[in-house]
């Protein structure tokens, strides 16, 4: 049996407001309770605290669910189950990083509410305060092993730093983040490239030891929460309540807790493969 442990966190649970002749299975499964779908091991997005959902996920369906008078209920998933999960409805929803591509886009219906990306870490006493891929020509530069920016930052390497004389760009791959963060500190490498949320929790730990030096979001993915496809009550509600996150400043202030940000309509598009008139 496939480990899979529910959690309830307390929130008033008040009913959801449906039109009139609407079925059951077009909003949630079950009255009262918004059922998500996450894996529960990919901190800081989604991770267990104290056997407690944590993390950003949590934290925003918990705003997202006091909005729509609904109880949040996590159901840990693994994420290569998750579209699969949504869609035989063993959950109302997927909140779990969980990016937007046009191949997904087939398989469930999307309302994109992050954008992630990569930012870049220095040694607090360095003067070298890179702020794009571009500043990184001829210097040793840290990541997690399998990072997806490491082929691009291997292509930029040959198409830009080698072509103009700036010094290849030297990558080195640890196995885990910390471990990359500690050859920074130890003065192996010169920047740590690393995710932006993870970025932010790994200066927070160190304090002042380490510094965040690029100030926009590098190689931005979009993040969509996800339901089953036909459900279009449950997604106008969760659209209406992702607005009324926005209007009360409660989106904003915990974007600014992860060092994240809101995908705007052309990063949307493009994440849907739509055109941008289509975006229109």
């Amino acid at each position: 049996m496939s480990r899979r442990a529910r959690f309830t966190l307390p929130l008033l649970a008040l009913p959801l407001l449906i039109s009139a002749g609407a079925q059951a299975d077009d909003a949630t499964l079950q009255p009262q309770r918004l059922s998500i779908g996450s894996d529960l091991t990919y901190p800081p997005y989604t991770f267990l605290e104290n056997g407690k959902p944590a993390g950003f996920d949590p934290a925003f369906m918990t705003l997202l669910g006091s909005h729509l008078k609904l109880e949040p209920q996590f159901l840990d998933t693994r994420f290569a189950n998750l579209v699969m999960g949504v869609n035989a409805r063993r959950f109302d929803v997927i909140a779990s990083a969980l990016y937007v591509t046009p191949e997904r886009a087939n398989q469930v219906a999307f309302l994109p509410y992050l954008k992630s990306g990569a930012s870049l870490m220095v040694r607090a006493d360095d003067s070298f305060r890179p702020q794009r891929p571009e500043d990184l020509c001829g210097k040793r530069i840290a990541s997690i092993k399998g990072g997806s920016w490491i082929p691009k930052l291997a292509s930029l390497s040959k198409d830009y730093c080698q072509a103009n004389g700036k010094g290849s760009i030297d990558s080195r791959e640890y196995p885990t983040s910390p471990e990359a963060a500690q050859a920074l500190l130890a003065k192996a490498v010169d920047v740590q490239f690393e995710d932006a949320a993870v970025a932010r929790i790994t200066s927070d730990k160190l304090k002042g030891r380490v510094a965040i030096s690029s100030d926009t979001l590098i190689y931005p993915v979009v993040i969509g929460l996800a339901v089953r496809k036909g459900n279009d009550v449950l997604l106008s509600e969760l659209r209406q309540g992702f607005e009324a996150m926005k209007a009360s400043g409660e989106y904003q202030t915990l974007l600014a807790q992860y060092n994240l940000a809101e995908p705007n309509a052309a990063e949307i598009a493009q994440a849907l493969g739509q055109t941008p008139t289509a975006a229109q």
